[in-house]
């Protein structure tokens, strides 16, 4: 079982686009999202805590995010949640990971202009959507994925 959110928040760094020895295009970037409160005694707003994710997009959505989102942006994350304990050297912690399902601008912030790709204007059949064009199903592109970043070093 997956679990599903929708965050918003900040690009916090550069998007990551790498294109594994198979193909599979991958693109990832750190999301800043904090609460905002308004304060009625104080009459102003309050930031919240910050929450960090890594946001993971695969095959043509990645293609897409590493041409459109650049860090500062403003952007709308929908995708499954994975969250992972890790262990270094000296430290111990605990990520969330998110792989996306769609990205987008907030526009809540500013405007946009969207430019339909030739690829990505076919339509998903029904029931066809579990595995892509490469053959491989979203399991196996995340296994690759986790093994690409695992190389040398964590994305960020």
């Amino acid at each position: 079982m997956s679990d599903t959110i929708t965050l918003t928040g900040l690009v916090a760094t550069s998007p990551r686009h790498i294109v594994t020895t198979e193909g599979l295009a991958i693109t990832s970037f750190r999301l800043a999202s904090n609460q905002r409160r308004f304060d009625r005694t104080e009459g102003k707003w309050l930031d919240g805590d910050t929450n960090w994710y890594t946001v993971t997009a695969f095959r043509q959505l990645g293609t897409h995010v590493a041409s459109s989102v650049q860090k500062g942006d403003r952007v709308l994350v929908t995708g499954r949640v994975r969250i992972r304990d890790w262990t270094s050297e000296e430290k111990s912690g605990t990520s969330i990971e998110i792989d996306a399902e769609a990205i987008g601008h907030d526009l809540t912030w500013g405007r946009a202009t969207f430019t339909l790709s030739v690829v990505g204007a076919r339509r998903p059949q029904e029931g066809a959507a579990e595995v892509e064009s490469d053959g491989q199903t979203d399991d196996e592109a995340r296994a690759d994925a986790d093994a690409a970043f695992a190389v040398g070093a964590t994305p960020f």
